[in-house]
């Protein structure tokens, strides 16, 4: 492994183990979580972490203020997430390592929004927490800290893999894009919707359950299986051409990060996702 390797899709154990005992480890950031009970995944990062790792919260950490029609867990705006990295001891210069306890459905949201503020080092912990119980890796129960840098600087640009549409660009280009959900099949479906204002999916929407991206072992599929599915599913158009979203822009990052691991990147997510569409109730909804 070359000393000023890179690693921005999957990081396995093995590796994130060498780079601990090295000289310069990342920083690694624990996202479990959970959304039926908000504390649940902090109370599991007191209890046993990564040594070193710090705990980012889903709702204090990655997300913005909540007006009731931009979803449940809107983007911040970048500045604040860029002092948030800032916080967390993150520079242009440091290796990012996050993980979490449900097969990466929280901590892609994090890989994601690093990507959004031009961060490239970001990696996620194959398997997450439990590959690197597998290999009985060390662990530790008190919360970590770091010393805490200047806010991430951004520019005004963001790269072009990194891109984000709105609900009304987005009702106004159904049809012309390939939109992807990450949810259940059953809440795509509408049979069930314990969290958002109506259930159903948008119009045109074709289902990729998140889950779908990991092998049985609860890493990720091979790279080139991922191609294969994935192409698949967006019947050969260009990234440029696809949209992802979920219930709430969380889960819909893991079908980014799947589609960057397979070469295919550059997709936009749609943050508000269904839980800001079917607030809105003079947009189109569809069932089955």
């Amino acid at each position: 492994m070359p000393p000023d390797a890179i690693f921005s899709t999957l990081i396995s154990v093995q590796v994130l183990q060498t780079l601990l005992a090295s000289g310069l480890p990342p920083v690694v950031l624990d996202t479990s979580f959970d959304l039926t009970d908000a504390a649940a995944g902090e109370r599991a990062y007191l209890g046993a972490h990564l040594p070193g790792a710090l705990y980012a919260h889903l709702d204090r950490d990655l997300c913005g203020e909540k007006t009731g029609r931009n979803g449940r867990h809107p983007l911040p705006d970048r500045a604040v997430f860029a002092a948030t990295a800032g916080r967390f001891g993150i520079t242009p210069t440091t290796q990012v390592v996050v993980y979490d306890r449900q097969g990466a459905m929280f901590s892609a949201r994090l890989w994601w929004m690093l990507r959004w503020l031009g961060h490239e080092a970001v990696a996620v912990l194959d398997g997450g927490f439990a590959a690197w119980q597998s290999v009985s890796g060390a662990v530790q129960g008190a919360a970590a800290s770091v010393k805490p840098q200047s806010a991430y600087p951004i520019g005004a640009e963001i790269s072009p893999l990194v891109r984000t549409i709105d609900a009304d660009t987005l009702q106004g280009q159904l049809g012309r894009i390939r939109l992807i959900d990450a949810r259940a099949p059953e809440r795509f479906r509408g049979e069930v919707e314990p969290l958002d204002a109506q259930p159903g999916h948008i119009p045109g929407a074709s289902n990729r359950f998140f889950k779908d991206n990991l092998a049985a072992d609860g890493r990720f599929k091979r790279a080139e299986v991922l191609r294969a599915e994935l192409l698949t599913l967006i019947g050969g158009r260009a990234a440029s051409e696809v949209v992802h979203q979920c219930g709430s822009g969380v889960t819909a990052c893991h079908n980014l990060l799947a589609m960057a691991v397979a070469g295919i990147d550059g997709a936009a997510l749609f943050p508000g996702s269904w839980s800001e569409w079917s607030s809105d109730p003079s947009r189109p909804v569809a069932r089955g």
